[in-house]
């Protein structure tokens, strides 16, 4: 039986990201992708603001990318993204240590953070480039320094920004979600469905 999905996709799409959370969003959504992480440094923020901060990160990613694409898939669009947590203005990235980690989950414990992912799609030729940026409010449960410090040695939260994983055993520490899950699982679907389809990289969907 023919899989009208793969009928359905028009260009060939690299995701620019090692993120495993990312790629598992993209197969769940039938999209066919290759592998290409850029690898770049993420400096801190200096004084843009978050939602800025990661839009240029996702840019930065695409554009490594595709900077590293072969000449035989110069046809195809490269997809960068870039997932922060803000706290009172305050971006959180992938902790340094464990310490770190524990002062973040405490930083966020009882409170509404804001979780941004933005996501760069621009084709390898020049030609189509936009970057979105959707936002989800998180609100933690209460945490005291012991809980902390258990979720942490779990190890779960040592490669995410904010230092937990929402999709793991993280999703004990959330009391409520006003937006899209994906989103703060590292790549809001439906919007990236959007952008794929505005793109022509999709025909159509599903």
């Amino acid at each position: 039986m023919t899989d009208v999905r793969a009928l359905a996709q028009r260009h060939p799409l690299v995701l620019g990201s090692a993120s495993p959370r990312r790629r598992e969003l993209l197969e769940q959504l039938g999209v066919r992708f290759s592998l290409l992480p850029s690898h770049i440094d993420e400096p801190e923020p200096a004084r843009e603001a978050p939602e800025a901060y990661a839009r240029g990160l996702a840019e930065r990613k695409a554009s490594a990318s595709v900077a590293l694409l072969p000449a035989g898939q110069r046809g195809a669009f490269v997809l960068g993204a870039d997932t922060i947590v803000v706290i009172d203005e305050r971006v959180l990235n992938k902790p340094g240590d464990d310490l770190e980690a524990q002062r973040m989950l405490l930083a966020l414990q009882g409170r509404t953070h804001v979780v941004i992912t933005a996501v760069c799609l621009r084709a390898a030729e020049p030609g189509f480039a936009r970057t979105i940026a959707v936002a989800s409010r998180v609100t933690f449960r209460a945490l005291d320094a012991v809980a902390a410090a258990r979720y942490v040695a779990s190890g779960e939260g040592r490669d995410k920004a904010g230092s937990y994983a929402v999709q793991g055993l993280g999703a004990g520490l959330v009391r409520a979600i006003d937006g899209s899950y994906s989103n703060v699982v590292g790549l809001p679907a439906c919007e990236t469905l959007d952008l794929l389809l505005e793109a022509g990289v999709l025909q159509a969907w599903p």
